[in-house]
């Protein structure tokens, strides 16, 4: 099934230079990026975008850490592309990720894990409403797609 989700290179991310190589690994997989851009997250945008934390211990770490520097946000579609995300990024502690995942290869401790994916389609439609007007995601055609999607 193609669907689409949201992802985000957080603040670390983009502070070391990996933007260019996650973006890399998500277009190799065959997901397409249907829109994207760098923004720095106001502190209400990203209120409600982890408003199920809110009350949690790591809310406000987390806020700040979010906020504290540019992210690049994107839609990525693609089969199943929810769980390939989620895959393709791995556990949310990079102790637990294994090699070959975005946070297996990048990062050393959940507080700095260098990516966010939306775990769910509906996680997903949310988030990119939140990120995204209707004119900034782009329907387009890839002329690799007869190759990467059985008709």
């Amino acid at each position: 099934m193609i669907e689409k989700t949201f992802a985000m290179v957080k603040p670390d991310g983009v502070q070391r230079g990996l933007v260019g190589r996650i973006l890399q690994r998500f277009e190799d997989r065959g997901l397409k990026i249907t829109a994207i851009k760098m923004m720095r997250i106001p502190r209400e945008l990203a209120e409600r975008h982890y408003e199920e934390h809110k009350g949690k211990g790591f809310y406000e770490p987390l806020l700040g850490y979010i906020t504290s520097g540019p992210v690049v946000c994107m839609v990525l579609e693609g089969e199943n592309a929810v769980a390939a995300v989620r895959a393709m990024m791995g556990k949310t502690n990079p102790q637990d990720a294994a090699t070959g995942t975005i946070r297996g290869d990048f990062s050393q401790v959940t507080g700095r894990n260098i990516v966010h994916g939306s775990d769910s389609a509906e996680s997903a439609k949310r988030e990119i409403k939140l990120f995204f007007n209707d004119y900034e995601v782009q329907k387009y055609e890839k002329i690799d797609e007869p190759w990467l999607f059985e008709q």
